[in-house]
């Protein structure tokens, strides 16, 4: 424990020691070196920084990044419903297979030229081609058989009926010019900054684009600083290098409180920490351990110790925000009595050892490990903890280790779906392989009411909420430290945090 409490501290020391080189170090109440720049410190690491939009973003510094330079198609609104970004229009035909997606006509790239229909399915093929980085963003589409119909009109061919296309649209869609392949230097985006040649590893700087087609940003410039520790990022907000920190310790955030100088900024809901059960290993392997798991785990004291209360109680929901998300189910509560019954049923009535892996990426992932490992002791778990490097985590565990704390950032539900609960994706990590489950949700995106969408799809979220691999305890609120007068951060959750171009200075 006093190791981890050393490298954990030494990793603070050097995240804000890079964070001195890029700026001063004036207190939290000083003014910011400029007027018209806003720093953000967030969630990433400059050792795996990327510069293609169109692949593996491993960080929130990363989407941020390409939220600045580029435009995409739809956008996820605070109530969950899509939004149109790029494109103003997704009309279907009668099938649902043959979506008209029509894009702005006023929209132009950093260099002057206009953005058309072919950029922006050029965009969405090459998305497809580099399925095995972006955990398949475009499966649901035949790219192929999509074609261009004019300069601001597409036709997108769905593989089969999907009634979700605007929400399939939202997220990393970002359009470059048709023939970008190489982003080893910058790229024109027709997003609302563009990229300067300023800053280094550490921080990003982005210049407002005065030719952006949305409404104008009231900094001229945007730096991102990718920042992988969360006290890090914390301390460099309150040392002053910086005006806005994402995700910050609960901790840090409940200490600050009272601080005229700085607002506590909390979108509630926003952050899962998912116990992962991969059901194809044992001993998860088993359905009534891993309800068992569930059964054992004491939701309050998880919120209380790893959130201090900063949001609410989980009830194995992967997605309680999503709108199509079941509202009526009872809460799980604590059965240590039925948990052991099932222990012994299952052949374990002298218990399991097991390693539950854990990073100190998000604030109170470490913290959470160690205290379910606690309470999983009271059904015979001997669990060991070990904690992983936070800037290889989500590379080397997520998707691979059988028993670990992940993470989800308020991503829609059929995001989830795509990316963890498809047979064949590599970042299925609960190894979930249920033929009727599947062949509910084709039924589900076929059907072209929406509530009647909307009631199947909640009713394939609860039966994930008691057979699935999933154990989520609790909702954590997303916190983020801003200085005094800072305004425009974004209220959604999930991708829909990204667009910080509205942030200012001024109030």
């Amino acid at each position: 424990m006093h190791t981890q409490l050393r490298r954990r501290s030494a990793a603070v020391v050097t995240a804000v020691a890079l964070l001195a080189g890029c700026s001063g170090t004036a207190p939290a109440g000083t003014a910011s070196p400029s007027a018209s720049t806003v720093r953000y410190a967030a969630p990433g690491s400059p050792s795996n920084a990327v510069t293609d939009p169109h692949g593996l973003l491993p960080g929130e510094s990363d989407v941020v990044r390409m939220a600045l330079t580029y435009d995409v198609l739809t956008v996820p609104g605070a109530d969950g419903a899509t939004k149109p970004r790029l494109a103003t229009a997704w009309r279907p035909d009668a099938t649902l297979t043959k979506w008209r997606i029509t894009i702005r006509g006023d929209a132009t790239f950093s260099d002057g030229r206009p953005v058309r229909a072919a950029d922006a399915l050029y965009s969405l093929r090459r998305m497809g081609k580099k399925a095995a980085e972006n955990f398949g963003r475009m499966a649901m589409f035949d790219l192929q058989a999509s074609k261009v119909i004019d300069d601001t009109t597409f036709e997108l061919v769905t593989r089969k009926p999907y009634a979700e296309v605007g929400k399939a649209l939202e997220g990393a869609t970002f359009v470059v010019p048709e023939g970008s392949d190489d982003f080893g230097r910058p790229v024109p985006g027709s997003g609302p900054f563009r990229p300067t040649d300023r800053g280094g590893a550490q921080a990003v700087a982005y210049e407002r684009n005065d030719t952006w087609w949305g409404p104008k940003p009231p900094a001229r410039t945007i730096e991102v600083r990718a920042v992988p520790d969360p006290q890090a990022r914390a301390q460099a907000l309150l040392s002053g290098q910086v005006d806005l920190a994402g995700g910050v310790p609960a901790t840090l955030a409940r200490q600050q409180e009272g601080n005229r100088a700085v607002r506590l900024l909390r979108r509630p809901g926003a952050t899962l920490y998912p116990l992962v059960m991969r059901t194809d290993t044992e001993p998860f392997d088993d359905p009534r351990v891993r309800e068992a798991v569930r059964l054992a785990l004491d939701r309050q004291q998880l919120l209380d110790t790893v959130f201090l209360g900063y949001g609410e109680l989980g009830n194995d929901l992967i997605t309680p925000k999503d709108p199509t998300s079941p509202a009526a189910l009872p809460q799980r509560t604590r059965d240590l009595g039925r948990a052991r019954k099932l222990m012994s049923e299952a052949g374990l009535a002298d218990g399991a050892d097991l390693t539950l892996h854990t990073t100190t990426a998000y604030p109170g992932m470490d913290s959470a490990a160690t205290l379910i490992a606690r309470q999983l002791a009271e059904i015979g778990m001997r669990v060991k903890v070990a904690v992983e490097p936070a800037d290889t985590y989500f590379s080397a565990v997520y998707g691979r280790k059988p028993f670990y704390i992940s993470y989800l950032g308020g991503i829609p539900f059929l995001d989830v779906v795509r990316v963890a609960l498809t047979p064949g994706s590599p970042a299925n990590e609960t190894a979930w392989r249920d033929r009727a489950w599947s062949a509910g949700l084709d039924r589900a995106l076929a059907e072209p009411d929406d509530t009647i969408r909307h009631r199947l799809l909640g009713e394939l979220q609860a039966e994930l909420r008691d057979q699935g691999g999933y154990a989520i305890w609790a909702l954590s609120d997303r916190l983020d430290l801003a200085r005094a007068g800072l305004s425009g951060v974004p209220e959604g959750i999930g991708f829909a945090s990204a667009f910080i171009d509205q942030v200012s200075l001024d109030g």
